[in-house]
């Protein structure tokens, strides 16, 4: 008989993996940390493999977790929607505003799932940065957008707070002074949050290369010109970065827009959204 993997057990990972930290998937989850490590381990002993280096820091992937990890993200994603799918059938246009930073991430392809399960529905993705959303909202492109809400003139109906986490090709020397950074340029309110922590741990820091893509950012890391930060899932293999000071979480906020109230397809969307968050 095949191995089977239990849908409570890949939500914890990927919890754990998306946090950072142990302690802050518990929370996100309501459960102890003995009994979320417990379920870890569990997972593990399935697979065979450790997942999760677990440090002082708080937690990174190994390579067999690095390798599981979209597996357990479509997984999650495609239960939440067979779920759905059974209640009733979604028809209609549905625009999705998501940072770049999700768009690279399992986000896109649980969105391209869903319309292949709903092939009465059509589902539109825009990205961009805040002043675009803010344009694709204004002009109705879109029905719900997961970004800045301080860029949107709807409050958020929900928030969530994600991790950023250091990265780095492996040639960059983690002891250089100034420490050389790649940033996201301006507009970007996590540049400010992330130079404050390096300012008030000490480090002296010089900006190696900015861009305005999410892609530019990845290959100046990928070229080794300096250190990011990112969202987790946006670190590439063995380009997690250790021993740097623990960075801020950032606020992600769901707004919708007004008028969308019970349509079917923008409430399935909108719980499809905060299932993988």
């Amino acid at each position: 008989m095949g191995l089977d993997l239990e849908t409570s057990l890949l939500r914890a990972f990927v919890t754990c993996a998306r946090s950072g930290s142990i302690s802050r998937a518990a929370a996100a989850l309501g459960h102890s940390q003995p009994a979320l490590s417990q379920q870890l381990r569990k997972l593990e002993r399935s697979i065979g493999d450790p997942l999760l280096h677990r440090s002082a820091a708080g937690v990174s992937l190994t390579r067999a977790g690095e390798t599981l990890l979209p597996y357990a993200e479509r997984i999650l994603a495609l239960s939440a929607q067979a779920v759905a799918a059974t209640g009733q059938t979604v028809v209609g246009h549905c625009g999705v505003g998501l940072i770049e930073d999700l768009t690279a991430a399992p986000l896109a392809q649980a969105l391209a799932d869903f319309a292949h399960i709903h092939p009465q529905a059509t589902l539109e993705l825009v990205s961009g940065h805040g002043p675009a959303m803010r344009r694709a909202f204004a002009s109705n492109r879109i029905h719900l957008a997961l970004c800045d809400p301080s860029h949107l003139p709807e409050p958020p109906r929900w928030t969530v707070r994600l991790p950023l986490v250091w990265a780095a090709g492996p040639e960059v020397d983690l002891g250089l002074d100034p420490l050389p950074l790649v940033l996201f340029s301006q507009p970007c309110r996590w540049r400010m949050p992330v130079l404050d922590t390096l300012k008030d741990s000490g480090y002296a820091w010089r900006i190696a290369f900015e861009s305005t893509s999410l892609a530019g950012v990845q290959s100046a890391v990928r070229a080794g010109l300096g250190v990011a930060a990112v969202l987790p899932a946006q670190v590439e293999p063995g380009m997690a970065v250790r021993g740097l000071p623990e960075l801020p979480d950032v606020e992600l906020g769901l707004v919708r827009r007004p008028g969308t109230e019970g349509d079917p397809l923008v409430d399935a969307v909108e719980e499809l959204l905060k299932s993988l968050i």
